[in-house]
C-alpha cells in the first residue's frame, strides 16, 4: 500500500504484491468506513516507525479493511490497466488474490517484437490470480509463489513475472520487482503474521 512503502519496495510493487501475487474466494463487504479504519492504522504504524524509540506494537489488519482500502483509497493509485483487485488472507502464511489486467496495454507498451515474449500470445482484459506464502523475519519479507492463473488457466510463473516487472519498473529500477526477491519492510516493521484466516498482524 502506497503510504506504507519505502526503500526498495515501490507503491506499485506493494499493490501488485497484494492484488496480483497472492485465486480469491469469498469476498468481504467493502466500505468507506473500513478503508478509513485502515488509513488510521497506517498512519499510526508510520508515526511509530519514525519515532526516536519506536514502541513494540502489534496492529491487526483485516481482509475487509485491505480490500476496502484498495477500492476507496487506492482507486486512483492503481497502475493503469489494473482494476478490481481483491485479496484473500487465507491464514498459515498464505495470501491469495486477483485483479483484472489489460494485457493489450501491457503488450503495446512493452512492444518487444520478440516471438519468445511470454505475453505475446495473450490479449484482452483478463482476470489474473495467484496464491503464495508470505514469509517475513527481522524486517525483510519474501513471497513464495505457489500458482498463477490467467482467465482460469494455470500459467508459468514467468508470465506473472512479466506483468509484475512491467508495472513495478521505474527509472531507478528498470527491470522492476522480482518475484523471487526479498524486500525490506517499511516503517520499522519486523514481521507480518498471516496466521489467522481473514487477518494479518503487523509487528513493529
Amino acid at each position: 500500500m502506497r503510504i506504507l512503502t519505502s526503500g526498495a519496495v515501490s507503491g506499485t510493487a506493494w499493490v501488485l504484491g497484494f492484488a496480483l501475487v497472492a485465486a480469491a474466494g469469498q469476498t468481504s463487504p467493502l466500505t468507506q468506513g473500513a478503508s478509513d479504519q485502515l488509513q488510521k492504522k497506517i498512519t499510526l504504524i508510520n508515526e511509530n516507525g519514525r519515532a526516536r524509540q519506536p514502541a513494540k506494537r502489534r496492529t491487526a489488519v483485516t481482509e475487509a479493511e485491505v480490500n476496502s482500502y484498495l477500492k476507496y483509497a487506492m482507486a486512483t493509485e492503481l497502475p493503469t490497466g489494473v482494476t478490481d483487485p481483491y485479496v484473500t488472507i487465507e491464514g498459515s502464511g498464505r495470501l491469495s488474490g486477483r485483479a483484472i489486467v489489460d494485457l493489450n496495454r501491457v503488450k503495446a507498451e512493452r512492444s518487444s517484437g520478440r516471438w519468445l515474449d511470454p505475453l505475446s500470445y495473450l490479449g484482452g482484459k483478463a482476470p489474473v490470480a495467484a496464491v503464495g506464502v508470505l514469509r517475513t523475519s527481522q524486517g525483510t519479507a519474501k513471497l513464495e509463489l505457489e500458482s498463477t492463473t490467467i482467465s482460469g488457466v494455470v500459467v508459468p510463473k514467468m508470465l506473472l513475472q512479466a506483468l509484475v516487472s512491467y508495472y513495478s519498473r521505474s527509472a531507478d529500477d528498470p527491470d522492476g520487482f522480482g518475484l523471487d526477491d526479498s524486500f525490506e519492510l517499511p516503517a520499522g516493521i519486523r514481521e507480518i503474521e498471516v496466521g489467522k484466516k481473514g487477518e494479518a498482524v503487523v509487528i513493529q
